[in-house]
């Protein structure tokens, strides 16, 4: 699991990556965060990240994240889809396959 900063975005963003981003006080983050962990053991040829909104404000005005925990899905630095709150492991799962 990557940890995206404003040092190493850019040169993370080449190909396909999901990002989560969550806060450290935010309960629905913390429900999320396992489930989230455990998909990016079971999908391959996707590589998963995270950022903390508190440490890096710029990059989540950047893409427009408005509440979190937010999932974007990015390919070469563009974004295919974005999912936004809690859910079902299975169902983000199915959400991610369905948009790489």
């Amino acid at each position: 699991m990557l940890n995206l900063t404003k040092n190493n975005i850019e040169k993370e963003l080449k190909g396909k990556i999901i990002i989560d981003f969550w806060a450290d006080w935010c309960y629905p983050c913390k429900e999320m965060s396992p489930l989230f962990e455990e998909i990016s053991k079971e999908i391959k040829g996707l590589k998963f990240a995270k950022i903390d909104v508190d440490e890096e404000p710029e990059i989540a005005s950047r893409f427009g994240v408005m509440s979190i925990p937010t999932f974007l899905l990015l390919k070469d630095g563009k974004e295919v889809k974005r999912f936004v709150g809690v859910m079902a492991k299975s169902s983000l799962k199915e959400k991610i396959k369905e948009s790489i």
